[in-house]
């Protein structure tokens, strides 16, 4: 019993552009499939009436009692009904003799397999096999044709699709990497016209808490000595809260000198954020570095993510202080990120927290140090753990998340500063990303 389906081909000549937008993740079962199938007691005069009446069928799929059985490609067959005899022993015959004639080995691929994948495997087959047509599983028992033309025609619009995204991609990297030079040359111009009024206020304001002090003695000795007070110096006294005043305003000059300081730090933290001077190593204090991150990030932890420093003792290391900012921030921010998801799916009293641990170590007789950032966040899905760290990789929506900051984090830890920078990450358990920098033993030894 002959069944063919061609609701998908076309019996004139069609286009082999795929009728359909391709993307990266594209499969099989989207491609124009043919529904050829015989009966393997049909005789072979069935299938050249149907591969003469629709020259697009790659081929014939052989069952036996709706069965699968295997697989007869349009090549395979012209050219055995080409050769001597050929229509005379096949032609009018079941198929069941042609098929034991012509068996070779089929590539059976599941309808949900990547095209770019598929097209892989089909080039890796033998030479006399690489145009036969691949079988594609949808189902238990049942089955279709890919022409191989078809699938690499669609391989080839997919990587004309990856080139493009990836072209548009190294562009947006262009242009962020260069906003972001211009915002590292704008915060550090301002940072530096900041920190000098700040200085002035944070100077002053020792001599201001002094005076003050000097002016409350004062008047506290005319009290002493004047001890009957007009009515007008009363009510004024009434009026302006005398008592409250002489309380309060040394907490004042203190809260202003703290917030001085602060300004400070945050300044200092900025400049070396974004310092343009990181062409050579200097010594620099690794926990300043993680503490001046926290601060710029203070706005987004404050009040909501519990944060615990485990600070060790660590020897002088001379490295990067601008660029290691740099992956303290990525890490950190994107700590913060998975626990602000988290936060979203729990119970309120779930506690957000970012553990920094710091120490050194010695391995095979090196000292490292190493500074480990963990979250007890969504953690990573094992199935794009080993991605993290590629050019462009993200989960973030388009417009939150290039896809660079792991990549670049990764690339300066270990190129720039020949450490290694290691996660281990559990969903709903969290993540742990360590990074492992070598001691110049020779800085210690100098500052001895």
């Amino acid at each position: 019993m002959l069944t063919f389906d061609m609701s998908q081909q076309k019996t004139s000549e069609p286009s082999l552009e795929p009728n359909f937008q391709l993307t990266l993740e594209s499969t099989l079962e989207e491609l124009s499939l043919s529904n050829f199938q015989i009966e393997l007691s049909s005789l072979g005069k069935e299938v050249a009436y149907e591969f003469n009446t629709n020259p697009l069928i790659p081929g014939v799929i052989l069952t036996e009692n709706n069965w699968f059985i295997g697989m007869i490609s349009r090549r395979n067959f012209l050219e055995i009904m080409s050769r001597p005899y050929g229509i005379e022993l096949f032609f009018k015959r079941p198929l069941n003799s042609l098929y034991d004639f012509t068996q070779t080995e089929v590539l059976i691929l599941p309808g949900n397999t990547l095209i770019v994948a598929a097209a892989k495997l089909a080039l890796q087959r033998p030479a006399e096999l690489i145009y036969e047509p691949i079988v594609i599983q949808l189902a238990p028992q049942t089955y279709k044709l890919v022409d191989i033309h078809q699938l690499l025609i669609a391989q080839s619009k997919i990587h004309e699709l990856a080139t493009r995204l990836l072209d548009e991609k190294t562009q947006a990297h262009l242009v962020q990497t260069e906003k972001m030079a211009s915002l590292g040359r704008m915060i550090a111009g301002i940072g530096h016209e900041i920190r000098n009024p700040v200085n002035s206020i944070n100077g002053n304001s020792e001599f201001l808490g002094n005076y003050c002090e000097d002016l409350i003695k004062l008047i506290v000795a005319y009290q002493e000595e004047f001890s009957q007070k007009s009515a007008k110096i009363t009510a004024i006294e009434s009026e302006i809260e005398f008592d409250f005043l002489l309380e309060d305003l040394p907490k004042l000059l203190q809260s202003m000198k703290l917030g001085a300081e602060k300004l400070t730090q945050i300044v200092a933290s900025l400049r070396n954020f974004s310092r343009m001077d990181d062409n050579k190593r200097q010594i620099f204090d690794i926990h300043e570095s993680i503490d001046g991150t926290l601060l710029i990030l203070n706005n987004n932890v404050k009040n909501k993510i519990k944060v615990i420093k485990n600070y060790s003792d660590l020897p002088a290391f001379s490295g990067y202080s601008g660029l290691l900012s740099q992956v303290f921030m990525n890490i950190i921010a994107n700590a913060i990120d998975a626990l602000t998801d988290k936060q979203l799916k729990v119970d309120q009293n779930w506690q957000p927290q970012i553990k920094i641990t710091t120490q050194s170590r010695v391995n095979e007789g090196k000292y490292w140090i190493v500074i480990t950032i963990a979250d007890n966040g969504l953690g990573i899905p094992w199935e794009i753990q080993e991605k993290i760290f590629e050019n462009f990789f993200t989960t973030k929506p388009w417009g939150k998340g290039t896809g660079l900051g792991l990549a670049i984090s990764h690339q300066i830890v270990t190129e720039k500063h020949g450490g290694k920078l290691q996660f281990n990450s559990q969903l709903n358990v969290g993540t742990e990303f360590e990074i492992i920098l070598p001691v110049d033993e020779e800085v210690n030894l100098s500052l001895l």
